[in-house]
């Protein structure tokens, strides 16, 4: 069983809504009880389309069962069914986006997936609420990504679904 860190993004449509379901969907690939989640996180596009919306973010951590690549199919299943299209412009808006940051200690490097995620240190919508559910984290992530991303906690209380 391993311990996983995901980012997930929403962009379009009713964001904490698209989140919310995107971690309850989640709950079937879980192996046990245990759910980390972040607080919510407005951000600006990074490397995304002029005009892009802001974005909420968040981060959470599960155990799974799952293999590395299984997981990364169930994560691209539940954008599917959320209504993110298999085919789009890179960075285009979205109803939500699954990131697997890390998988335990495995490191990984293949043409669907790389891990830990190349760009976990380079932004701020990805590291701060992962150091707020894994503070114990800290010492292994150095980024200057902190201080220059526009990134404002939201002051948003039991905005979870049941997961």
């Amino acid at each position: 069983m391993a311990q996983v860190g995901i980012s997930l993004g929403s962009n379009l449509g009713d964001r904490v809504s698209n989140l919310s379901e995107a971690i309850h969907s989640l709950g079937d690939a879980r192996s046990t009880s245990h759910l980390l989640v972040s607080g919510l996180y407005e951000t600006v596009p990074v490397d995304c389309p002029p005009d892009s919306p802001d974005f909420f973010n968040c981060v959470i951590e599960i155990e799974t069962d799952l293999s590395p690549v299984e997981l990364l199919d169930f994560t691209q299943g539940i954008e599917r069914e959320l209504g993110r299209p298999d085919e789009r412009a890179r960075n285009a808006a979205r109803p939500v986006d699954l990131d697997l940051l890390y998988y335990d200690e495995v490191e990984l490097k293949s043409d669907r997936l790389i891990l830990p995620h190349p760009r976990l240190q380079e932004r701020a919508f990805v590291l701060l609420p992962l150091l707020e559910i894994r503070p114990d984290l800290e010492a292994k992530l150095s980024s200057n990504a902190l201080s220059d991303q526009g990134i404002e906690k939201i002051d948003c209380t039991d905005w979870i679904k049941s997961a």
